[in-house]
């Protein structure tokens, strides 16, 4: 794992990085660099916009924190595992905490669908994509995960690519253990979409689908029924042992 800075505050920029660049401050960034954290012109940050790198750079403005110029390269830009994370949209606060753990745990893409028993109709894209940001932040994390726009649950079966593992994580199947059953899909690995329901679960006609699909592994994660945020984080966790990058 590489060595990582976790004292410098980390801001996510969206300009292009390298030596002796200068990238402008939006007024929110400029607040929470000068008002909350108290950094001023000759203090430094480390940045990152998703394809360069992440670079140090010092803070220069006369009565607030307005430009950063880019100094340094202190990581190369890295590639997260060709892992989806699937699921039914919850609610606000718990659909933010999802998203956010969805994002440490290393997921490159998100994808909201919508199913029978699916808590919400209409999906904040800009309230996920904020918080996809604020994850990376905090977490030291250099390559951002993309957002897909919601679709039925029928429309991503459709359109999905066939080879890739669908890792159903379904409260029916039998308790089996779930390291042995990746490891065993392993050579199948052709990318992986990791899909979670609702609350409610699936409904009796969505599952038959799911069940009919190729290159599917059904997946019960344990003997105990977890709610649908803390299953984002039991089934990402589980694929990433045995399929993604944690192995490496």
């Amino acid at each position: 794992m590489p060595e990582h800075d976790f004292r410098s505050p980390r801001l996510f920029v969206d300009a292009p990085l390298g030596a002796g660049a200068t990238v402008s401050l939006e007024r929110d960034q400029s607040n929470y660099l000068g008002n909350v954290l108290r950094l001023g012109a000759g203090d430094t940050v480390l940045v990152f916009n998703g394809r360069d790198g992440e670079w140090r750079a010092a803070i220069s403005g006369r009565k607030r924190a307005d430009t950063l110029t880019i100094t340094a390269q202190t990581r190369a830009q890295d590639r997260l595992p060709d892992v989806a994370y699937v699921f039914a949209p919850l609610k606000h606060a718990r659909l933010d905490y999802m998203v956010q753990k969805a994002v440490e745990m290393g997921a490159a893409r998100l994808v909201p669908v919508l199913t029978r028993f699916t808590q919400v109709s209409r999906v904040n894209g800009e309230r996920m994509r904020a918080n996809v940001v604020e994850a990376a932040e905090q977490c030291g994390i250099i390559s951002l995960a993309e957002v897909a726009d919601p679709v039925p649950l029928e429309r991503f079966l459709a359109g999905r690519d066939r080879a890739r593992l669908l890792v159903f994580c379904d409260e029916a199947a039998e308790v089996e253990n779930p390291v042995q059953a990746l490891q065993a899909a392993k050579a199948l690995n052709a990318g992986v979409d990791v899909l979670v329901g609702p609350e409610g679960g699936f409904a009796e006609e969505e599952r038959a689908l799911l069940l009919r699909q190729p290159t599917i592994l059904r997946l019960a994660l344990g003997p105990r029924i977890l709610r649908a945020d803390t299953a984002a984080v039991a089934a990402l966790a589980l694929v990433q042992a045995a399929l993604g990058d944690w192995g490496q």
